[in-house]
């Protein structure tokens, strides 16, 4: 229309235009400090063409030590996820503000935010020298990677659910118990079941990765062979970790399945 005048939605404020100048200056700065360049990176994709030249084709004659470290990985997942989403139900309970109290929802939260500051590959070294190399270790690792998790997101979910339905059940002089049962996880399961296949799948890449350090599955043969040079080795680990994550979406999609 005639007389209107319209602002222009790229135009940005003298602030904002000084804000992308420092970021463009840093991250200049920063390819500097850490002697980034054109020629390194033209050399690093030299020595990339001689290691993919020395990965293929992969080696699977040692076929019977990727079958047992699959399997490991496999029930190392499978076990930490059961057990990681059946303490943070509670955990998750807990930390919700809208049906706990500050003087308990306070330490659930702590625990939450402990569980989620550090690494797993940090949390397995921990594990790795308190109960020694293997499986449990890894357990153990992807047992506090998945509180910190899923109780953070239950927490959230439960915070976000209509409180109509537990004033309803209350009404009704339920306990605390049966309002939870009936008010609360009706509300949340369906989310709840999404963010544990969502870990599930997580927690199976993640128990190749621990076992860099020693806390079992694929993850300690897959470093043993870089060690001895055996790209080969290297490679058929790798597509078997590949199966691995496959079979991971296959569990989670039968998951959703039977809870659809």
């Amino acid at each position: 229309m005639a007389g209107v005048t319209r602002s222009n939605p790229f135009r940005q404020s003298p602030a904002a235009r000084l804000g992308w100048l420092a970021v463009a200056v840093y991250v200049i700065y920063g390819f500097g400090a850490m002697d980034l360049n054109w020629a390194r990176f033209v050399d690093g994709l030299g020595h990339g063409a001689r290691l993919l030249d020395r990965m293929f084709p992969p080696n699977f004659d040692r076929w019977e030590i990727l079958l047992h470290d699959l399997i490991e990985s496999l029930q190392i997942a499978v076990i930490a996820s059961v057990a990681g989403i059946f303490i943070s139900l509670f955990v998750g309970l807990l930390a919700a503000r809208n049906l706990m109290p500050a003087l308990v929802t306070s330490p659930a939260r702590v625990l939450i935010a402990v569980c989620r500051t550090f690494h797993p590959v940090i949390i397995a070294i921990l594990f790795v020298k308190a109960v020694g190399f293997g499986a449990l270790a890894g357990i153990l690792t992807l047992v506090v990677a998945s509180v910190g998790f899923i109780a953070k997101l239950f927490a959230e979910a439960i915070e976000e659910i209509s409180l109509k339905q537990v004033e309803a059940i209350r009404a009704t002089g339920a306990g605390f118990v049966s309002v939870i049962l009936f008010a609360v996880l009706p509300q949340v399961f369906s989310r709840f079941i999404g963010f544990s296949t969502y870990q599930l799948d997580s927690n199976l890449r993640n128990s190749t990765m621990v076992g860099l350090v020693g806390a079992g599955g694929l993850g300690g043969t897959l470093f043993a062979a870089f060690q001895r040079f055996d790209y080969d080795f290297v490679t058929a680990i790798l597509i078997t970790i590949i199966a691995l994550i496959l079979v991971g979406e296959a569990l989670s999609n039968a998951v959703r399945r039977v809870f659809q």
